[in-house]
């Protein structure tokens, strides 16, 4: 087996030749001896775990990367197979997509606890990893890689390099940041941003983009989520059906019994339905900014997790909403957001945060201190008005 494994590893590698480095890779501490990549299907998780990969072959370390959805590893012992590869003198084994490994978890558990070797894997979700049958989180040292930011998207497209800025960063120094960032037409690149953008795979299949971007989907609910336990097959539409009743419904008035009633789920089965999409980056989840008792346990606003997901499940697509999905999904990443009572976003319980067009003003929040306008269909922002398209440098 290990000469199967290998050949088709000495194939890929033939055919590989992304040079472009995602934010996450020099994020990633490789001294330790089990690291997860988890995210969305489409974000580029296999191509950083072969990019690592040829980087220890460059080195003249032995590695050794497997996808587990390989047919012919039905049946397989993964312990058997750490044994060999240990016996061969290799010390890096890269697994891509346990999650498709029936009980990966305990596997991973007795390869790091019995043998010598650093393990580099992915997953669909880190609550797939932690939540397995065996306890990882002592273990495991996890990372979440995002879809392209759209600083990322500008530089892979253009060929160019550019800076990510800390949201205080941008705060402070908004008008001299966006005067600096020489890209020509920089409204018309967040527009294509926006509707095609967020998965890097547009740039491989850009003609037939959203009929991939929905078979994406569709593998997400189809087969991960139920190889996980999560959902039985046979159920699988509701969830698709619950994506369609979140895009007809308006983020600000988010009415769990009347989405329950229009997805054909109950409600008990509808907050797990919700938090499996959640957990699988189809979604976003934002809580109202609210302390002590009065917290609950469901979201204030749903949103689709991207904007390119918008464009490509949602018949009718919403300005206002595409603007609130990007700056959330931007934000996210690296700050914590909620709802406010006044203004559409509360970040850090520090910044508040109303998001619009060119003509938005700030008689929602002008009483808030820390209170901006990210405002779209601008290129260089004014006091406390910034360009929306900026909030796609922090990562």
């Amino acid at each position: 087996m290990l000469k199967t494994i290998q050949k088709y590893q000495d194939r890929l590698l033939s055919k590989f030749n992304i040079k472009y480095r995602r934010y996450l890779f020099q994020k990633i501490d490789f001294n330790d001896k089990m690291i997860a990549i988890f995210g969305a299907r489409g974000v580029g998780k296999t191509t950083l775990l072969l990019q690592y990969l040829q980087d220890l072959l460059s080195q003249n370390k032995k590695a050794l990367y497997i996808s587990l959805d390989y047919p012919f590893l039905a049946g397989s012992d993964l312990l058997e197979l750490a044994e060999e590869i240990t016996d061969k003198g290799y010390e890096y084994l890269l697994l891509d997509e346990v999650h498709r490994f029936k009980d990966f978890s305990i596997y991973l558990k007795s390869i790091y606890d019995i043998y010598n070797i650093k393990i580099l894997f992915t997953g669909s979700s880190a609550t797939s990893i932690l939540n397995a049958k065996s306890d990882l989180s002592r273990r495991v040292t996890l990372y979440n890689l995002k879809g392209f930011s759209f600083r990322e998207f500008l530089e892979y497209k253009n060929k160019t390099t550019l800076k990510a800025y800390n949201l205080e960063e941008i705060l402070k120094n908004h008008i001299d940041i966006a005067k600096n960032i020489k890209i020509k037409n920089i409204l018309q690149e967040f527009k294509e941003y926006l509707e095609v953008g967020y998965y890097p795979f547009y740039f491989d299949k850009s003609s037939s983009f959203y009929q991939n971007l929905t078979n994406t989907i569709n593998l997400t609910i189809d087969i991960d989520l139920p190889s996980l336990g999560l959902i039985e097959q046979k159920y699988s539409y509701k969830l698709k059906k619950l994506l369609e009743v979140i895009c007809e419904s308006e983020p600000f008035e988010v009415n769990y019994t009347k989405i329950a009633q229009m997805a054909e789920i109950s409600r008990v089965k509808l907050y797990d339905y919700i938090s499996y999409l959640a957990d699988a980056e189809l979604i976003l989840l934002i809580n109202q900014a609210v302390k002590g008792l009065k917290k609950i346990n469901r979201p204030a606003k749903i949103y689709l997790n991207n904007p390119n997901l918008i464009y490509a499940y949602c018949q009718n697509q919403k300005i206002g909403t595409i603007r609130e999905s990007f700056f959330a999904n931007q934000v996210l990443t690296n700050y914590d957001i909620k709802i406010p009572t006044a203004g559409d976003f509360l970040v850090d319980n520090k910044y508040t945060f109303e998001i619009g067009g060119k003509n938005k003003d700030f008689t929602q929040i002008k009483d808030i201190p820390n209170s901006f306008i990210a405002m779209d269909n601008i290129e260089i922002g004014f006091k406390n008005k910034i360009p929306l398209w900026l909030f796609g440098f922090l990562y």
